[in-house]
């Protein structure tokens, strides 16, 4: 872990640090490394760690989490995610506890979501009813993790049922970045399934806010995305 970390502050970037904040309304600790760099310098040191147990290879993941620094929040997605062949039921309740405890960004929300409690979703479908739970919460990264965590299915189509739950549940939510978050989620599945996401908006659009609406129909033909948005 040390090294890692030497590797992450030997490429630091200062415009890079000093310009990071802009991107998030709260407030964010970061090392100022590139995206691409923190991804190249943790897939090097994930080939030595993969080696390690399920339970080491999180304790890594877990102190990465816990520096409060993004670039290392991304080292510890993409770990946890490197391993989503062995994962495990258990899993899941420590990939929620993470999103409690650690996660205070959408950057760091998204990461971790999208991939691996999404890969876990894939490999453990019967978990996907406890998005709903989370959609509920009154943290709001739980609510766009609820969404975002089926990002990946979802382009394919899948869990349509399950994202129009989730979003019937999020659907006056006030915060925008959850509203980002279930309206990024059924324009996913509007590539395939353009049909019944059309009509869930049509339903659903006096009352769904503007920012989520026009997420939903951003990849549908301008004809549709000019009859969903018309109050």
């Amino acid at each position: 872990m040390e090294e890692l970390r030497k590797e992450l502050l030997k490429n630091q970037d200062e415009h890079v640090k000093n310009t990071a904040q802009r991107f998030f309304k709260e407030k964010v600790r970061v090392l100022g490394v590139k995206t691409p760099i923190v991804g190249r310098i943790s897939k090097e040191y994930f080939s030595q760690v993969k080696k390690l147990g399920r339970d080491q290879i999180y304790s890594l993941c877990e102190e990465l989490f816990g520096s409060g620094y993004l670039e290392e929040s991304f080292v510890a997605c993409e770990w946890s995610y490197g391993i989503r062949a062995r994962y495990e039921e258990e899993d899941f309740a420590r990939f929620e506890g993470w999103i409690e405890r650690y996660v205070n960004n959408w950057a760091s929300c998204d990461t971790l979501c999208n991939h691996t409690v999404g890969a876990f979703i894939e490999k453990y479908p019967e978990y996907v009813s406890a998005l709903t739970r989370w959609a509920a919460s009154r943290n709001p990264w739980m609510r766009r993790a609820a969404a975002v965590s089926l990002i990946v299915p979802a382009k394919r189509g899948e869990f349509l049922d399950e994202a129009f739950k989730i979003s019937d549940i999020l659907m006056v939510d006030e915060e925008d970045l959850v509203q980002k978050g279930y309206g990024w989620l059924l324009k996913e599945e509007s590539r395939t399934r353009q049909k019944e996401v059309f009509e869930y908006v049509m339903k659903n659009k006096k009352k769904m806010p503007r920012t989520a609406l026009r997420y939903a129909v951003e990849k549908m033909p301008k004809e549709l995305r000019a009859e969903a948005m018309k109050r």
